[in-house]
């Protein structure tokens, strides 16, 4: 299937504030839990974000129109957000990653892409060739990943006090 790209700049204005819903002012317990050694808390998702608006998404957009496969991207360090996310709070976190996105959909929008432009190949460091609608179509999508992830990581924090309905709760069986 194509990229639908109105489609997912849709998706990706409603990030932030769908984040923003599931964690602003929740107890500091809840947005740094996580599911283990080597898994992500919903604090740490949003710094990967707020990191990924910075590094990603947007400069690989300029850089494969600008180069195609000539260039490959530059390699995009998942685990940046450590660094950027250091001594914060949720709410700060929450805010910026608001106003990453809106810098980040503005110049979207400024690029005016066309149908032709979503074709153009681009070469990932670790997988070769990717078109540029991939590319959008990843960053929309990742979107969606990392809202499941918040989600999964919330709802196993009642997986026990749940009790006898947790048969019913296919979310923690995940």
């Amino acid at each position: 299937m194509r990229l639908d790209l109105e489609g997912a700049k849709a998706i990706l204005r409603r990030t932030p504030d769908v984040v923003d819903a599931l964690l602003r002012g929740l107890p500091d317990p809840w947005v740094h839990e996580n599911e283990g050694p080597d898994t992500w808390s919903s604090f740490d998702v949003v710094g990967h974000l707020i990191v990924a608006e910075a590094t990603n998404w947007i400069p690989r957009v300029r850089h494969l129109i600008a180069h195609g496969e000539s260039l490959v991207f530059p390699p995009f360090d998942r685990f940046g957000f450590a660094e950027t996310a250091k001594g914060k709070g949720m709410t700060e976190l929450l805010d910026a990653f608001r106003v990453a996105r809106a810098r980040s959909l503005r110049e979207l929008g400024t690029m005016e892409l066309t149908p032709g432009h979503l074709d153009r190949t681009g070469r990932h460091p670790e997988f070769g060739a990717a078109t540029l609608g991939q590319l959008l179509a990843t960053w929309a999508v990742h979107d969606l990943n990392h809202v499941g992830q918040i989600v999964d990581v919330l709802a196993r924090r009642h997986a026990e006090a749940v009790g006898p309905w947790r048969a019913y709760l296919g979310i923690l069986e995940r």
